[in-house]
Parts: C-alpha cells; sequence; structure tokens
C-alpha cells in the first residue's frame, strides 16, 4: 500500500483509509465478528488509516474500533468526528462544551488517549469558524488531538479556519459521480498543506463490485432516500455504470478499484476513504493504489462518465439542510 501525508505536519497514511461507517449499521444489518474480520482484513492489506464518528450507530462504530485496537494492539492513525446531535429535532452543535464532552465519549469507546484527527461533522451555521477554530487549535495545544478537520465545508470556510489554526484534513464527498469538491476545494485544500479526504469514493456502492439494486434495500436505509437511487433516476444512473463496468474489466479490474484509482490520482493530497463492512468486499478495491492509469484511460473513464453524468442530486433537501454549498 502506498503512504501519503495526512496534511501538512501529519502523520504519514496508507493511500486509502477505511470508513467505518457500515460497523453502525446504516448501511444495512451487520454483526461486531464481521466488523472485526473486516479491520483484520484491512490491516493485512496495509490500511493504517480509519475513519470513524461518535454518531455512527450512535457510538457502536468506535466501540467495534475500540475493541479491535484493544485485542489486536494495533496503533493505526485514527479520525472521529463529533456535532451532530441525533434526534427527532436533529441539530448541529459546535459549541466547545459539546465538542469537548463528545471528544472525551469517543475517546474512551477508542479506549485511547488522545485521537489523531477530529473532525466538526458538520459547521453550525450560527456560529464563526474562527470560534470553533480555537476551540479545536485548544485541544490540539492539550494534546487531545494530533490534528482537526471539517467534513462537508465550503472552501470560503476552509480559508477563515485555517487562518486561525492550519486545518490538517477536509472531509467531503467526492467520486466519479460527486464531482463539486473540483470547484475549489481541493484546489485551495493542495495550497493550505490540507489533506483532502473524499467519503463515499465508490458512490454510495453504485460503483462497487456487484451492481446495486436499490429495489433490494432495507426500507429507511439511508440510500432509499437518496434521489440518485430514484425509481426515476437510478435507470438512468445504472446505464452509465454498467458501461464503466464492462471498461473496468476489460482493464482486468473490479469497477471498485477502477473507481478509486481515478480519485487517488486527482491529486498526492487525497486520501480517500470507501467504507464497507465485509472483509470480501475490502478485497476487491485494496490494491487501488498500486494502479497507474494512463491518459488513455482517464480520457475513456471522462468520455463513459462525464462530469455531471449523473441524475439527480446527492441528498435529498432534508440531508443537505447542514450541508454547507458554494455553488
Amino acid at each position: 500500500m502506498q503512504q501519503r501525508q495526512l496534511g501538512a505536519g501529519g502523520p504519514m497514511v496508507s493511500a486509502i483509509g477505511l470508513g467505518c461507517l457500515s460497523f453502525g449499521g446504516l448501511f444495512g444489518a451487520t454483526t461486531d465478528d464481521e466488523s472485526l474480520r473486516c479491520l483484520d482484513a484491512a490491516w493485512d492489506h496495509g490500511i493504517t488509516f480509519l475513519d470513524t464518528a461518535n454518531i455512527y450507530g450512535v457510538g457502536r462504530s468506535e466501540t467495534v474500533v475500540g475493541e479491535w485496537l484493544r485485542t489486536r494492539k494495533r496503533r493505526p492513525v485514527i479520525a472521529t468526528k463529533a456535532s451532530i446531535v441525533p434526534g427527532p429535532a436533529r441539530r448541529i452543535d459546535n459549541s466547545a462544551p459539546h465538542l469537548r464532552a463528545e471528544l472525551e465519549g469517543s475517546l474512551r469507546r477508542l479506549g485511547i488517549d488522545h485521537v489523531d484527527l477530529f473532525y466538526i461533522h458538520r459547521h453550525e451555521a450560527a456560529r464563526p469558524i474562527e470560534e470553533v477554530a480555537e476551540t479545536l487549535a485548544a485541544l490540539v495545544r492539550e494534546g487531545k488531538i494530533g490534528g482537526y478537520g471539517m467534513s462537508e465545508v465550503a472552501p470560503y470556510t476552509l480559508e477563515r479556519a485555517h487562518a486561525v489554526h492550519p486545518v490538517r484534513a477536509i472531509q467531503n464527498e467526492y467520486s466519479l459521480w460527486t464531482r463539486q469538491p473540483e470547484l475549489g476545494l481541493i484546489q485551495r485544500c493542495a495550497a493550505l498543506g490540507t489533506a483532502f479526504i473524499p467519503f463515499s469514493p465508490l458512490a454510495r456502492g453504485a460503483l462497487g463490485h456487484t451492481m446495486l439494486d436499490p429495489a433490494t434495500l432495507t426500507p429507511g436505509e439511508f440510500r432509499t432516500q437518496i434521489p440518485r437511487f430514484s425509481a426515476e433516476n437510478w435507470p438512468r444512473n445504472k446505464a452509465r455504470i454498467e458501461a464503466f463496468r464492462a471498461y473496468a474489466a476489460d482493464r482486468g479490474l473490479s469497477p471498485a478499484a477502477l473507481a478509486l484509482a481515478w480519485v487517488l490520482a486527482q491529486g498526492h493530497h487525497l486520501i480517500p476513504i470507501p467504507g464497507t463492512r465485509t472483509a470480501a468486499h475490502l478485497a476487491h478495491w485494496a490494491g487501488a493504489s498500486d494502479i497507474t492509469l494512463s491518459p488513455e484511460d482517464q480520457s475513456e473513464i471522462a468520455r463513459l462518465l462525464p462530469i455531471g453524468w449523473a441524475f439527480g442530486d446527492r441528498y435529498d433537501d432534508d440531508q443537505a439542510t447542514t450541508v454547507e454549498r458554494y455553488c
């Protein structure tokens, strides 16, 4: 596995990390044993960067990662997040008392005394980001976190926070079907020495090894609310994806590996974090950092999946309320 730096002054990590959202059950039923096997497989493939959050399964993902750390005695680089307050009136809280309390809870579940990277999961719109950056900078100085990051934010928020204290990483959705970060965010991260962490680089499973069928998703599952998987939009998206899958097969690659190789090729400061809950799925893309795309590959991928090809938005209106928009 190739290595990349997690932001200026940050540690070296595997070029591909592991998103641990699925350990919380958001994308279907799972077991802790299955998640532990997935973590074992990730380590065996050279993955040294794990990404979780307090809200993933309401602490379950962090607890599973903590159990793996305790029983396997491994020392990966860990990132976690806080700010989303669940409930009927779901809200965002970036206040210092909330972030400090949630960080302490995460550390207890993980069984460690500090975390390498701590994100605000969303920016609380009414709270100046400079205030939030001061809170996070204090946690760095206290040794509670190695660095801080932000998720689903705009370039202007990165600029303002970075002026207070360097931002180690930005985590936004980015893949062959979600390209908005190309409109300034990826570039600003590169200029400031901030790592860019694409989440859902396999398009919520749409670019996975097996063709996804939205009709088989569990009722109420997160993806059933995403417009791109709707009965109206999915057939159009599927036709594009099938052509991409055929091209990957001609190259002797899984579609997941090819999609990840494309993300990695967009900049050396990109560290994608595909998620899965099974060792079998992980094996389909874990070697993507060793794939070199030729100019011909890049051109053909651009023809098959041109910018803006996806039908439907990446979130519905309720899901998008806490995401910063800049285009």
